[in-house]
């Protein structure tokens, strides 16, 4: 059992960045592969990135460049750091975790936080 929490949302003007963090309580988290995704209004949920349990990552490809994410099993963390946001980035941000391999579709992912605000004004 994981219970995941989301932080660092907030408001920036284009080009800014934010860096996101999920942190996790629950034994097993090392185990698990953590995904980012986000959902803007009237929008479907979806993909961002993904990191494994040894530190794989994959991206989305409108993000592919700008975002880097990481984690640090000690801490029970996972960042996203963004930069060079744009408007289209402007969403609620979801991580979730799955076992044991990375996926980009939020269906495969058992838990999930309850998801941050970003807002990138133009």
């Amino acid at each position: 059992q994981l219970q995941l929490v989301e932080s660092g949302g907030g408001f920036v003007q284009a080009g800014g960045s934010l860096t996101l963090a999920c942190s996790a309580s629950g034994r097993t988290f090392s185990s698990h592969a953590i995904g980012w995704f986000r959902q803007a209004p009237g929008k479907e949920r979806e993909f961002v990135a993904t990191i494994g349990r040894l530190g794989s990552s994959t991206y989305a490809d409108s993000v592919k460049g700008r975002f880097t994410i990481s984690r640090v099993n000690a801490k029970k963390t996972v960042s996203l750091q963004m930069n060079g946001l744009k408007p289209e980035d402007t969403a609620v941000y979801y991580c979730a975790a799955r076992l044991p391999l990375t996926s980009d579709r939020p269906s495969d992912y058992h838990y999930w936080g309850q998801g941050t605000q970003v807002t990138v004004s133009s």
